[in-house]
């Protein structure tokens, strides 16, 4: 049976998911392995064409919203570009966070092997970024030369669009995501593998608010934590500190092993 797509909201233009960490949003030559795709599992599950209207990265969970007609699309389009929205993310970092922090750094673009070939702009673009940090733990652990290790849950509110640009930020800021292959460290990345099962990159897109370009009402799309997420949250003592919508709803078995 093919995988079902969780859709957090439909209507006569618009359909949206609550994508899964580790789904390529379409079809691209930096992942030419890759057989699954968002773009074509949500065609076949809803039985008509879907057009993307902005990208999430492969391992970054969360809201996702295409448009059920190309003129949608273009209108959607405008609303990100002219970023006439609010992202809303939340990330699992390492150390203990600024309690709040809006970061002014450009970034200059990074740019792909296959699919940026053409595209060379190496003069760094304007990027903000505002953090919030909602719980901290500091767990027994000496993974690095310390006795103990810390980590923060942030709150990430993006007010541009750069590319991996919370990722980013947040290595500049020396408290990079948990699961970052590329911007993280490998150290803290292989402990919550091996202590807490945790093998994807620790960053969702919680909500997403934005004016329908056609219905003209106000929209906020929720996208509910994958288990990994919603079970270190629970684990960290961290469930006070976040909306009950973001957490995942427990399985039978949570509940019956409660």
């Amino acid at each position: 049976m093919s995988e079902i797509l969780d859709i957090i909201y439909r209507d006569d233009f618009l359909v949206a998911i609550n994508k899964p960490s580790g789904l390529l949003v379409h079809r691209s030559m930096i992942d030419r392995h890759e057989t699954r795709f968002a773009m074509q599992m949500l065609r076949d599950q809803i039985g008509q064409h879907v057009f993307p209207v902005h990208r999430l990265d492969k391992p970054t969970s969360g809201v996702l919203v295409f448009a059920l007609n190309p003129e949608i699309a273009a209108l959607m389009g405008n609303i990100f570009t002219e970023h006439r929205l609010q992202k809303t993310y939340i990330a699992i970092v390492r150390g203990i966070a600024p309690e709040y922090l809006l970061l002014d750094y450009p970034l200059v673009e990074e740019l792909d092997k296959y699919t940026d070939q053409k595209a060379r702009t190496p003069e760094a673009k304007p990027a903000l970024t505002e953090f919030f940090r909602l719980a901290e733990v500091a767990l027994p652990y000496a993974i690095d030369k310390y006795p103990e290790s810390r980590y923060s849950l942030v709150k990430c509110i993006p007010q541009t669009g750069r590319k991996h640009q919370i990722r980013r930020h947040l290595k500049h800021i020396s408290h990079p995501i948990i699961g970052d292959a590329k911007h993280g460290k490998g150290n803290h990345n292989r402990f919550f593998q091996q202590a807490f099962n945790a093998h994807r990159l620790l960053l969702a897109a919680t909500e997403l608010s934005f004016t329908h370009p056609i219905l003209h009402a106000k929209l906020k799309l929720i996208a509910p934590l994958d288990k990994t997420m919603s079970q270190l949250i629970q684990e960290f003592g961290w469930y006070n500190a976040v909306p009950s919508e973001w957490l995942a709803p427990p399985t039978q078995n949570d509940i019956h092993a409660s």
